[in-house]
């Protein structure tokens, strides 16, 4: 640990380093002069004895070196050592004078044993491409065409205004922005190569029986299908280099070599994939080849129901060899392929038969002329460039289709109600049936051709529609139907199903008026609530009309403890099987145990939920729900496709937003999708630029960095992109790995805005009265002596005073600290890091203190404890550091909550701790590293049955109540701890 003033002496004094210029050489040199010698002895160029343009000024010039650039600032010691000059032949210099520039020197390299060859390699030819930024002229140009119109979005006029601004500033230096206009940007974004799979469409128009008096409109109209070549696409996807690495190029089955237990995560570990490749091996000619799943997923959106109604029909694409945090973190694995159409006609008109077959129909056939071009390669494998710069034979086939509901009821031709899955009939979804397959079905229509109508009423079939993908090899819809687990169990099980129970629940049992109370105390509990990090506020509970998922998983994280005491156990426990069941199937990595823990929430659910149907106050005739009956699946899913953390509809939702809707609103609404077409179209090739500039390194640093290195003032891995000295830090510990995180997790910083630091305690005697803790000096006088003897097993009531060390010289308190830690499960990088902040401070954005609480590793570094037995839980009342006989210790001022009970609520599912007290009944305060910080932890007041006031706040959550449930609901990390 370092004070904070050496570390901008030590960062500064990096910044004046020189870098070595000759490729691939990363020594660093404090002066001009050293640089040069380096370069002289390591990287010689030879001189032609006749080489044009050569100052004869410098008779004794030495061997100059590989540099990019001349190198003008070599010290004056430097030519002293060659002799002076004769000044008689001194002359000013002219510019055919100067010094040989790069397009001068010759690049040579020795080789051979002993060195005893050179090579002189052409100054110009040189086959390196790392400063070609074409079509762009630099690299200004292109962060600023990125900047205005992929991040920030400008309209053209706007981009106008802000060119004339820039060009009127720099007209005195005569030189002029970037670009002249708007549409000199859009020019130059359209003349980009890459990224470039152009639109097409085609129209569909009905051609059966029209009435020839007063025909629907809708027959006579035609509609367009905006689409892309769905194999240059995928060529795309293929080709990234930025997720070159993580690309599965075979199907696998992964084991665990501690109990040989299988287990499932990316798609290409699910059974799926291997069967498919066994089928595929059958071929002799697509052996060596490589396996492509083709993921597709469309989800219609609306734009604005208040003018117009607008909506739109996304298809996407992706590949299941791109691992899951990959899709998660969206980068450009998920394509935008087309747009469908959305057949619209009266109201007279909109229940016929006719029109609901036509509307079906097009959705299939549409699909079936997009895929059309990967029909061929298929069967057969054509080769294809990776992001790794190798060539693979590929060989595609469909897989899962990711999708809701009524949609997956339109690609299986099932009627609405049935399982598109297997045979349960409607009126029953969750007894027990075997899954349906196309080899069913096709056995079905040849049995009951001529009776449409027992497919329909027996099997749920509707039988004069043809699945889409009867048109491709080796594809069952039936069985590639992907779960969803946002409209499936957090928008549809949870919040439209569940939670309106309980609040029909309250309201058949107590009556309108009461029932309205106690929800208003619901409400009120849930917005009582303490912050946490990730964690959405509820202001005025959870009655809002307009529902998102992101609300939806808010709501799931404090439903639970909220309506705990004002409904029966039951269902409380019901929850509490749900919330597991949503959980579990979230892991980034499920094992066999997994599913077994899987499949034992869901029957506890299924148990527990019967109150709704058999309880003494029954508000449910019938549990036949399919969004509800397709968690029944989950588990033969997951082994089918792999852990669904990566494959579900929430990155089709995600990706709404930047392919639909941001476009949209670009647009001028009128005639809008041509505009949406063109946009994406120049964002793809922008951010295919983007891939291919970072894959040759020409994007690290910032523009000034890059550029003050060209001018040789900075050192290359100097980075101004993380920004400020507002901020700084007690401790740089190096990031850690993810075992390091997993096994050793630590706070990685402890930050502090510099003007609130002034306002904090400078002493510990201060500190203590600011935080209202007197012994705080005795507490900080036991820590050292700790620190300084690990090994002493004695409490502290059995050490004589006078061996605690005493420090009396100055601290720094900080207000928040960072703590880095693995969890994939969550959102997070793309290896699986997340930061997360912990804060400590007296006065939140000016309105309240927030002392947050954290989990503190006291038994983690035993491997027989796990989960909550190797942490304990502590509430954070100050961060700071100080130094004491050459070494900085950054500490926290903590206090301990006891754990009641060995296990979780058995109700509730979660661990309940209270504030621990000493034998005087004193808060018990301690002050530890923090290094024995694991991460933040949340907790949630138990209310039981007594109605809460309206005057309690979320800052008054921690002090008002004296037991807390461990909230393992906050998110997927803490469920993995506190579960």
């Amino acid at each position: 640990m370092l004070p904070a003033n050496q570390n901008a002496h030590e960062q500064n004094s990096r910044v004046l380093q020189l870098p070595c210029d000759h490729p691939g050489c990363n020594r660093y040199f404090k002066t001009p002069a050293g640089r040069t010698k380096h370069k002289h002895a390591n990287h010689p160029v030879i001189t032609p004895s006749e080489l044009p343009h050569t100052s004869s000024s410098l008779p004794h010039s030495p061997v100059r070196s590989t540099s990019p650039l001349f190198e003008p600032e070599i010290c004056a010691s430097d030519y002293e050592e060659l002799g002076p000059p004769n000044e008689t032949e001194v002359q000013p210099a002219s510019h055919s004078e100067l010094p040989p520039t790069r397009s001068h020197m010759i690049e040579s390299e020795f080789y051979g044993p002993g060195d005893k060859l050179y090579r002189n390699y052409h100054p110009k030819l040189t086959g390196n491409q790392d400063h070609d930024w074409a079509p762009f002229d630099d690299r200004i140009q292109f962060k600023t065409a990125e900047l205005l119109y992929t991040r920030i979005q400008l309209s053209a006029p706007q981009i106008d205004a802000l060119l004339d601004l820039w060009g009127a500033t720099l007209l005195e230096h005569n030189t002029k922005p970037p670009f002249d206009n708007c549409c000199s940007l859009y020019n130059m974004i359209d003349s980009i190569p890459l990224g470039d799979v152009k639109w097409q469409w085609f129209k569909v128009q009905y051609t059966g029986d029209i009435p020839s008096v007063n025909p629907p409109p809708w027959m006579r109209q035609s509609y367009e299908v905006w689409y892309r070549d769905a194999r240059k696409v995928v060529h795309q996807i293929l080709g990234n280099p930025s997720y070159a690495d993580e690309i599965d190029l075979r199907p696998f089955r992964e084991f665990s070599t501690e109990g040989d237990q299988r287990q499932y995560k990316d798609f290409m570990s699910g059974d799926w994939s291997w069967d498919q490749a066994d089928i595929i091996a059958g071929d002799e000619t697509t052996h060596g080849s490589t396996f492509v799943p083709i993921i597709l997923g469309s989800d219609k959106t609306t734009m604005s129901v208040a003018t117009g109604n607008n909506k739109f029909y996304p298809l996407y694409l992706s590949i299941g060899n791109v691992r899951n945090n990959v899709h998660r973190t969206h980068r450009n694995a998920l394509v935008l392929l087309g747009f469908l159409a959305i057949p619209k006609t009266t109201k007279e008109h909109s229940l016929d038969t006719a029109f609901r077959m036509f509307r079906r129909q097009l959705f299939h056939s549409s699909l079936s002329m997009i895929l059309d071009p990967l029909k061929l390669t298929m069967m057969s494998p054509e080769v294809v460039k990776f992001g790794d710069g190798y060539y693979h034979h590929v060989i595609y086939g469909l897989g899962p289709y990711i999708t809701d509901y009524e949609e997956q009821a339109l690609l299986a031709c099932i009627v609405w109600g049935w399982c598109a899955r297997c045979q349960a009939t409607r009126k029953n979804l969750d007894d027990d049936a075997l899954l349906r397959c196309r080899e069913f079905t096709e056995a079905l229509f040849r049995e009951a051709y001529n009776s449409l109508t027992i497919l329909w009423d027996e099997y749920g079939i509707v039988g004069d529609l043809v699945p889409f993908m009867n048109d491709f090899p080796r594809a069952d819809i039936h069985q590639l139907i992907a779960l969803d687990i946002l409209h499936q169990l957090i928008k549809g099980c949870f919040k439209d199903h569940l939670v309106d129970w309980v609040e029909t629940y309250l309201k058949t049992r107590y009556g309108t008026k009461e029932a309205e109370h106690i929800l208003d105390d619901i409400d009120q509990r849930i917005a009582a609530v303490a912050p946490f990090t990730g964690l959405h506020r509820f202001p005025q509970g959870r009655g809002f009309k307009q529902w998102t998922g992101d609300d939806s998983k808010a709501l799931m994280k404090v439903y639970l403890p909220a309506i705990k005491g004002h409904v029966p156990a039951e269902i409380v426990r019901m929850f509490h099987a749900f919330l597991e069941f949503s959980y579990l199937v979230r892991h980034h990595v499920i094992t066999e145990q997994t599913l077994k823990d899987i499949e034992d929430a869901l029957a506890r659910f299924h148990h527990h939920h019967e109150i709704f149907r058999e309880g003494d106050i029954p508000v449910v005739m019938t549990f036949s729900l399919p969004r509800q009956h397709a968690a029944k699946h989950y588990p033969e899913l997951i082994r089918l496709f792999g852990a669904p953390n990566g494959l579900c509809s929430s990155i089709t939702e995600c990706k709404h937003i930047k392919a639909v809707k941001e476009p949209y609103r670009r647009s001028n609404k009128y005639n809008a999708i041509g505009q949406m077409l063109l946009t994406n179209q120049r964002l793809d090739k922008l951010a295919s630029c983007r891939i291919d500039f970072e894959s040759r390194g020409m994007l690290e640093g910032t523009c000034l960095s890059a550029k003050l290195q060209s001018l040789q003032y900075l050192a290359p891995a100097f980075n101004t992109s993380n920004g400020g000295g507002a901020r700084r830090s007690i401790g740089e510990p190096a990031p850690p790995t993810h075992s390091d995180a997993q096994q050793n997790p630590q706070v990685a910083s402890t930050q502090a805005d510099n003007d609130e630091e002034r306002k904090r305690a400078w002493t510990i005697e201060a500190l203590a009265v600011e935080i209202d803790v007197p012994n705080l000096g005795s507490l900080l006088s036991q820590f050292l002596f700790y620190q300084q003897y690990p090994n002493d097993r004695r409490k502290p009531a059995e050490i004589p005073l006078n061996d605690f060390p005493r420090f009396e010289g100055s601290i720094s308190v900080f207000n928040s600290a960072s703590a880095q830690f693995y969890a994939p499960s969550d959102l997070s990088g793309l290896g699986g890091m997340r930061t997360e902040f912990i804060c400590s401070v007296p006065s939140w954005r000016n309105e309240a203190p927030q002392y947050d609480c954290v989990f503190v590793g006291t038994n983690a570094t035993d491997p027989s404890e796990t989960g909550m037995q190797a942490y304990d839980v502590a509430r954070v009342f100050a961060f700071f550091s100080f130094k004491y006989k050459g070494v900085r210790y950054p500490c926290a001022v903590i206090r301990w909550f006891d754990k009641i009970g060995d296990g979780p609520d058995e109700d509730t599912g979660m661990w309940i701790v209270c504030p621990s007290l000493l034998l005087n009944r004193s808060p018990n305060f301690s002050i530890i590293h923090t290094d024995a910080i694991y991460r933040a932890v949340h907790l949630i007041p138990i209310y039981e049955n007594q109605f809460i006031s309206r005057d309690i706040q979320p800052h008054h959550s921690y002090d008002a109540f004296c037991a807390f449930y461990v909230n393992k609901y906050a998110n997927h990390h803490a469920f993995e701890i506190a579960g």
